[in-house]
């Protein structure tokens, strides 16, 4: 069933953590030239990674156990205060992805206030101490217009991350 409004049903949000996926990297990278649904992604290139890699102004951020509850409660908080609905989530330690019903909010707006919002929580919890951001710049937002497609990016975020990661730190 298609929707045939100009809403779509949900937004597929991808935000990575700084510095954990540069172009060059051997999973193949997207750019603003090369960021077409279904088009390859950018092939390996390890010159063109080392090259990003010393571009770094700091070491890659990675999310422990703490950092990754301080960012779902961020989510949530902001989810509740804007009614929006969260359908599926998942943080890992270098990426989050959530699939919202955001109505008829600008995929855009949600994504930079997602990012704040966890930054603000991260700071909160004394977890991010820095200035700079623990994110990547901008993120994936994509528009779900039918329940098909819900629910593939629904299953794509519960099951198709890994393993469930613990609520402890083992390094």
């Amino acid at each position: 069933m298609w929707n045939d409004t100009d809403i779509p049903l949900a937004v597929f949000f991808t935000f990575r953590c700084y510095g954990t996926w540069l172009h060059g990297d051997e999973r193949g990278s997207v750019d603003r030239n090369n960021n077409v649904y279904g088009s390859p992604r950018i092939s390996a290139n390890s010159n063109w990674q080392k090259h990003n890699n010393e571009l770094l102004l700091h070491p890659p951020v990675k999310l422990d156990a703490a950092h990754r509850k301080s960012v779902e409660k961020a989510i949530r908080d902001l989810c509740d205060k804007r009614n929006w609905m969260i359908l599926a989530m998942n943080i890992r330690t270098n990426h989050v992805h959530v699939v919202i019903a955001i109505g008829s909010k600008r995929p855009k707006d949600v994504l930079i206030a997602l990012k704040a919002n966890s930054t603000r929580q991260l700071r909160e919890d004394k977890l991010w101490l820095h200035e700079h951001s623990p994110w990547a710049d901008k993120g994936s937002k994509r528009n779900l217009w039918n329940e098909r497609s819900v629910g593939e990016a629904c299953h794509y975020v519960n099951n198709e991350q890994g393993d469930k990661l613990p609520d402890f730190d083992w390094w």
